[in-house]
């Protein structure tokens, strides 16, 4: 048989050539623009901000975030309460007030803050803090983003059914289909998965309470099923997207980890996953969000640019710190940088 004496001098161009990054994609640099980082630490001492919600009203961004309950300097407890920041940029953020619990139904606290900019007002809607079971969604408004207003009727929500234990957590309102579609997260009966369900209100609406219709009567409309989203499906953002729904949703309780999936949906109750893996993982060991990348928040500003917002820590839940990730979309699929 003949040989071929090209052999060798052609692998040895090719080993070369896969040695080099000449075939290569080329490496992105993403700390060319800064990274979002930011972690309250006025009542801990150190770094601590979770479930960001983020609007753009009256030309400048606002953030809400959970703060968490601590004790001051004279001994008086305070409650889990929720923390208002403001930024021209969405990277650097200066924290401009409080929302603190006042009603007595808020007494435990207050937190996991959704807004929703309406006929020239920043509405809010979070959930009660502390009551198991009991906790329920409340809504307030406001005219500045910082003084609000509690609606009368709070709280508004909270769900019925024999699949669930009739709480209610991790408020998000959406417009969509000439209605208003609250997202939340309660458990089973049993206490101990967390599952998503979902009302509508009119546009007419005042968010008051009789004026909800729970549309997930005989089910969940997402329950945790893959491996990595363990016992828990909780904090769901939407946005639209070519005409469907997309949800970004935390899978897994914090810490586990908990990481971030999608799905979609053309009519905002019935969901199908857009993939069966993490869209958004927990960092590598080392890194900031090494023990979770969670609770997302997806931003669509004015550009119809997004934003992903979420929370990690590297510690288990000692410190949390807020960032974001700016999205690509292929259609209704969004891409990570």
């Amino acid at each position: 048989m003949k040989k071929d004496h090209f052999t060798l001098p052609i692998c040895l161009l090719l080993l070369v050539t896969l040695s080099s990054n000449w075939l290569r994609p080329p490496v992105v640099n993403r700390q060319e623009t800064p990274k979002m980082m930011y972690g309250d630490q006025s009542r801990l001492g150190r770094p601590y901000a979770k479930d960001p919600h983020v609007v753009k009203f009256k030309g400048r961004y606002l953030m809400y975030f959970s703060i968490p309950a601590y004790t001051d300097s004279s001994g008086v407890k305070h409650g889990w309460g929720i923390g208002v920041a403001q930024s021209r940029n969405l990277i650097d953020w200066e924290k401009i007030g409080e929302i603190p619990p006042v009603a007595d139904y808020e007494k435990a606290g207050i937190c996991a803050p959704g807004a929703l900019l309406k006929d020239g007002k920043v509405h809010l809607f979070y959930q009660t803090y502390g009551g198991g079971p009991k906790d329920a969604i409340c809504h307030a408004w406001s005219d500045d983003g910082i003084h609000f207003t509690r609606n009368a009727t709070n709280p508004i929500f909270r769900p019925t059914g024999s699949w669930n234990c009739g709480r209610a957590i991790d408020a998000e309102v959406y417009r969509f289909k000439n209605q208003y579609f609250l997202y939340f997260a309660t458990r089973d009966p049993a206490y101990k998965k967390q599952l998503l369900g979902v009302a509508v209100t009119p546009l007419t609406t005042s968010f008051n309470r009789d004026e909800w219709q729970q549309l997930s009567t005989e089910g969940p409309i997402l329950k945790p099923e893959l491996p990595w989203e363990g016992e828990c499906i909780e904090g769901a953002s939407i946005i639209e997207r070519k005409g469907e729904l997309v949800m970004f949703y935390a899978g897994a309780y914090n810490n586990w980890p908990q990481q971030i999936g999608i799905a979609r949906s053309k009519d905002g109750l019935h969901w199908e996953r857009m993939q069966s893996d993490p869209f958004l993982r927990n960092g590598a060991p080392g890194s900031w969000n090494a023990s979770e990348s969670g609770h997302p928040h997806i931003f669509e500003d004015d550009d119809r640019q997004t934003y992903l917002f979420y929370q990690g820590n590297n510690d288990k839940g000692r410190t949390w710190l807020l960032s974001n990730e700016k999205l690509r979309w292929k259609g209704s699929r969004p891409i990570l940088p």
